[in-house]
């Protein structure tokens, strides 16, 4: 009997993720649950939406069998529509029979009496594959029309840390998710990996933005030799009790996992310190988690630009195109003796390939088998850990279904820009004059979109000489003395004499803001290049001003220092490792 309590007894042999036919009428899986080779279970044998019926264990017992439908479905499974219900004559079963013994008599011999035909939905083969994220680019099936015992299933797979923050599963705003991959050795198919005896670092890192609009996602690596600070962390204990482990200064990014005890919402608070981002979510995967999802789709294509024979990863492929799963796919995220210098930072790029052709894979038509779409979903949910406000099978499914809406195209890959650290060749620091303004772009919720010009847009308008710059400079909400140090500036670095301090502001602004006339639109101009002001820092007046009337910069909270952009930048900063998602002629070299 399989778990729904219908079906063959006694066959131990279903693969229930066979039992699912693809319906071209309805573009979802429909439960088959007769032989092969009979029509899906008929509508007529569901039972309304949260219904509950006996059903018969082996042995006689009678369980009590939860056929309410998945939180992801709205009914689609477990109750009749709204053409079925009109069916219905009045009077109950009785009544039906009755007419239907009626019917037989008083009309010529005819086949099963017809009934409406469902109209199709207007989604035509509409692909249910909902992706979230992950270290090995998880992406969390759903919508296959899963019984009850699949999602149950899937729900006991997860695992899940308390890290003190729970966030809703879907957010109307820009989400960013952590996606960290350990290198423990604790689990199955870890052994022979990371340090023996070790609890894991923070091996692989990738914070991955997702756009208010769902229109762009941005992955940034960020290298595990780096150093940097760890704040104070609280930590649940078994017990219940909350510790806080105390931070560190000045090491390495990988330690914020699993050295002193620290649990995930460590790293993530390392994180929101370097970026200046807002987490809402982690994913946390191991080795296995490689291994296992690249076995259940088949295999990923890589390419390799040279023969690589790493013997410290076992990696060894010719010069070509690949597909690996298993430990050569693993072999190949954690190869880096045979690319590049040798380094962690040629690591990522290789790893940054292999997410980018899983991403590709699993968002392909090669899932509409049903049995495929079992295999990764199962593979997914037991390589992942999570926060607890994705801690469930309905929670991921939901939040994998908001961000589905990202095409490959708009997915980039970035490194963290870092440079080599002079006091040890080991690690490597932070390149703060790239770092800053990348993610200055990710805050501000701009796509990586180095190179991309608009169209239509109307010429530049042309700059006025240092010299004319004639500006009044107040303090509305920057630092104390911030007018002063920005007319010292203006003055000495810039050659903008006729600057000058005009005092604090009236009013506190949230944002600097630069007035002038019609007339001033060349100082402005050059002005807003020098402070970084963004397009909507400008308030342009409606009347020309007189010769010697000066512009007004008034400082708002949002101003740190001269000749630091206020504005995000709209594109990449050169020399900023990158890759898009769809690009296929990525080769390790």
């Amino acid at each position: 009997m399989d778990a729904q309590g219908r079906g063959q007894a006694g066959d131990d042999n279903v693969d229930p993720a066979d039992q699912w036919v693809f319906d071209p009428n309805t573009g979802n899986y429909e439960l088959r649950l007769d032989p092969a080779g009979q029509a899906p279970a008929r509508p007529s044998d569901r039972r309304a939406p949260g219904s509950r019926r006996a059903a018969r264990k082996p042995g006689g017992e009678v369980a009590d069998t939860d056929t309410r439908p998945l939180p992801a479905q709205g009914g689609r499974r477990g109750g009749r529509g709204a053409d079925e219900a009109e069916e219905r004559p009045p009077g109950g079963r009785a009544a039906r029979r009755s007419g239907s013994r009626s019917a037989a008599a008083s009309a010529p011999v005819a086949g099963p009496a017809s009934r409406r035909k469902r109209k199709p939905k207007p989604s035509g083969r509409k692909k249910a594959l909902y992706w979230t994220a992950g270290v090995v680019g998880f992406v969390l099936v759903a919508g296959c029309g899963g019984a009850f015992y699949l999602y149950q299933q899937l729900n006991g797979n997860i695992n899940k840390v308390d890290v003190g923050v729970e966030n809703d599963a879907v957010s109307d705003g820009p989400v960013n998710v952590l996606i960290i991959g350990t290198d423990a050795r604790s689990g199955k198919g870890n052994s022979g990996y990371g340090d023996a005896g070790s609890v894991g670092h923070a091996d692989t890192t990738l914070l991955m933005h997702i756009s208010k609009d769902r229109s762009n996602a941005t992955a940034l690596s960020i290298p595990r030799d780096m150093i940097t600070d760890i704040p104070d962390c609280p930590t649940k204990q078994k017990d219940g009790s909350r510790k806080t482990i105390p931070g560190e200064h000045g090491v390495r990014f990988n330690t914020s996992l699993g050295q002193e005890g620290r649990d995930p919402g460590c790293t993530w608070r390392t994180v929101e310190k370097l970026t200046g981002l807002k987490i809402d979510h982690f994913m946390m995967a191991d080795f296995n988690a490689v291994k296992e999802l690249s076995t259940a789709v088949d295999g990923v294509e890589v390419c390799a630009a040279k023969d690589l024979n790493d013997p410290k990863s076992h990696l060894r492929l010719k010069a070509g195109r690949h597909t690996v799963k298993g430990e050569q796919a693993l072999a190949f995220v954690r190869t880096r003796h045979a690319i590049g210098f040798g380094s962690d930072l040629d690591r990522i790029k290789m790893q940054q390939q292999f997410l980018s052709s899983l991403i590709r894979k699993l968002k392909s038509d090669a899932f509409s088998s049903p049995s495929k779409l079992y295999a990764v979903s199962q593979a997914a949910t037991k390589a992942l850990t999570v926060d607890t406000g994705i801690g469930s099978a309905s929670k991921l499914l939901d939040f994998g279904q908001d961000l589905k809406r990202v095409n490959i195209d708009k997915i980039t890959f970035a490194t963290v820009p870092v440079l080599d650290n002079p006091n040890d060749k080991a690690t490597v620091i932070l390149d703060k004059g790239k770092a800053d303004p990348l993610f200055a772009m990710v805050r501000a919720d701009h796509a990586l979109a180095k190179g991309k010009k608009g169209k239509g847009k109307k010429a530049p308008v042309s700059k006025a000489p240092p010299g004319l710059v004639r500006v009044d400079v107040t303090n509305g909400g920057g630092p104390i003395g911030s007018a002063q140090e920005t007319v010292d500036w203006l003055q000495n670095s810039k050659g903008a004499r006729l600057s000058t301090n005009a005092g604090n502001a009236p009013a506190k602004l949230s944002a600097t803001r630069l007035e002038y006339a019609p007339n001033q639109a060349d100082q402005a101009a050059t002005l807003a290049d020098w402070m970084g002001l963004s397009k909507s820092a400008l308030k342009k007046s409606s009347q020309n001003a007189g010769d010697r009337v000066p512009m007004k910069l008034i400082l708002g909270k949002d101003f740190t220092a001269p000749g630091t952009p206020i504005a995000a930048p709209t594109e990449l900063p050169d020399n900023v490792q990158n890759v898009n998602a769809d690009d296929k002629n990525v080769c390790a070299k």
